[in-house]
Order: C-alpha cells, then sequence, then structure tokens
C-alpha cells in the first residue's frame, strides 16, 4: 500500500453562500492530492504525460459525511491499496482540522496510450516505482 497526505486551506471561491465547500470541488482536491501521491514516489503527471501514457478518470464515487468550511484546512489521505493492472484505484479520506473524517472518495482510472489511443497496462517504469515505495500493511 501507498498512503499519502496532502493538505488543503479552503479558499474562499471553493465555497457556497453558506461557506460550505461546493460540492464540485472536491473532484479538484482529490487530483491535487493524486498527483501529489506520484509525485511523492518520483513521478509527476506531467512525466507520465510526455511518455505518452494518459491517466483518465472512469469511476467517481464521493461520500460527503459532513460538510468542509470556508478557511478550514482539510487533510486528504491518499492510499493506493492495489497494484495497477490497466486500471489504478486510488482511495481516499478527508478530515477537517478537528481531525474528524468528513468525506470518502474512491477514484478509478485507466492507462491509455495517447500514441494508439488504446487501453494499455501500466507501464513497467511506474510499476517499478510503485513497488519501491510499497508498503506491506
Amino acid at each position: 500500500m501507498i498512503h499519502t497526505i496532502h493538505s488543503h486551506r479552503v479558499r474562499y471561491g471553493e465555497t457556497d453562500p453558506m461557506k460550505y465547500v461546493y460540492y464540485g470541488n472536491y473532484a479538484q482536491y482529490l487530483e491535487a492530492a493524486r498527483v501529489e501521491q506520484l509525485r511523492s514516489i518520483g513521478i509527476s503527471y506531467d512525466d507520465l504525460e510526455k511518455q505518452g501514457i494518459w491517466l483518465p478518470v472512469s469511476e467517481y464515487k464521493m461520500k460527503y459525511l459532513k460538510a468542509a468550511l470556508y478557511d478550514q484546512v482539510i487533510e486528504i489521505h491518499t492510499y493506493l491499496k492495489k497494484k495497477p493492472g490497466v486500471r489504478m484505484q486510488f482511495e481516499y479520506e478527508l478530515f477537517n482540522d478537528q481531525g474528524e473524517l468528513i468525506s470518502q472518495a474512491e477514484v478509478t482510472l485507466y492507462f491509455f496510450n495517447a500514441l494508439t489511443q488504446k487501453i494499455t497496462r501500466c507501464p513497467e517504469f511506474l510499476s517499478e516505482l510503485i513497488d519501491q515505495n510499497w508498503k506491506e500493511d
């Protein structure tokens, strides 16, 4: 498993009139956390794209337990619990600044070869980075 933590302070423009985070913004928070997890193991999204690999989202599941509010620092825990094949699934837990679990999510992406325009397996260079950073539960 690979587990990383990314923090984000909620900006005013990300909220609705009640100062609750607008639900559509959570996808951006999850993406930022996912990008940072990949960066932490030694690869950026830009590096993947330069190698001709795209990672489109195929599934997005979000459970809202409690609202995130303006100016709170939310902590996003990102988990890669299964080694990827043609898909890569991330799980998330979001906590407010009181340490309360406020949301849970799952996002599944698939590997897409930009040159052939076909679904492909996880590239070997990424599998190696994942293996190097993998920790047993």
